[in-house]
């Protein structure tokens, strides 16, 4: 017996307005995913993308159609539980780090838990862990201003997935690095994804990132073009 979806849109559509212009971002696009899966949205700038990702990460609403996360819809929660949500359950990577820079890059990666009011001394002691986990252990106490781009991809991976979500959405998490931190960094997530279970959704247009991908999800202008899943 399957089990059910861990990420479910059902006819979602996003509709901007832009003056007096309504522009889809997506348009009628229906998406399940598994849990386990590493999967990629991929398609050019503009096919909807992120906007994918910020509608299941409860980031943003649907014009039309419904958004599912382990059996919920989100449009029935409220703004409290909304955050709880983006709080306990989905772990974000930006292509921009979005670090906090008076923040040690321990102290971004234990903020989630911070929120969730974990004791001190157990917080400190998970966040150790997953910092050892992706390779920052020795530079717990240094600023983003203190690491390279690829360093603080790291602190924003473990900071991602601290709190055990239930998926971690990758918004184009390679682009502000080089080939050799993409590749490491890749290796990182396909890694936790294998040994941990962990699952992982991306949104890119790095040839690198696909081909690392099991599923590849093709997008064109704001619809599913191709879902390609590999071996």
């Amino acid at each position: 017996m399957n089990s059910p979806p861990l990420v479910q849109l059902e006819n979602v559509s996003r509709i901007y307005q832009q003056g007096k212009v309504q522009v889809a971002a997506v348009t009628d696009f229906s998406l399940q995913v598994q849990a386990g899966e590493f999967s990629v949205l991929c398609g050019p700038s503009g096919s909807g993308k992120t906007t994918i990702l910020n509608l299941i990460g409860a980031l943003d609403e649907p014009s039309h159609g419904r958004v599912r996360l382990e059996g919920r819809d989100l449009a029935e929660l409220g703004r409290g539980d909304l955050a709880r949500l983006r709080r306990d359950r989905i772990g974000f990577v930006f292509q921009s780090y979005n670090l906090n820079p008076v923040l040690t890059a321990c102290e971004n990666a234990e903020f989630v838990l911070a929120l969730q009011n974990i004791p001190k001394a157990l917080r400190r002691q998970r966040v150790m862990a997953v910092l050892a986990e992706v390779g920052m252990a020795e530079l717990a106490q240094r600023r983003p201003d203190e690491l390279s781009g690829g360093q603080q991809q790291r602190i924003a991976i473990a900071r991602a997935i601290v709190s055990h979500p239930a998926i971690v959405l990758a918004d184009e998490p390679t682009a502000n690095v080089d080939s050799a931190t993409a590749d490491a960094i890749l290796d990182l997530m396909a890694r936790l994804n294998q040994e941990q279970g962990i699952t992982f959704l991306f949104s890119t247009h790095d040839q690198r990132v696909m081909d690392r991908a099991h599923r590849l999800i093709h997008l064109r202008d704001g619809r599913l073009e191709h879902d390609e899943v590999r071996g």
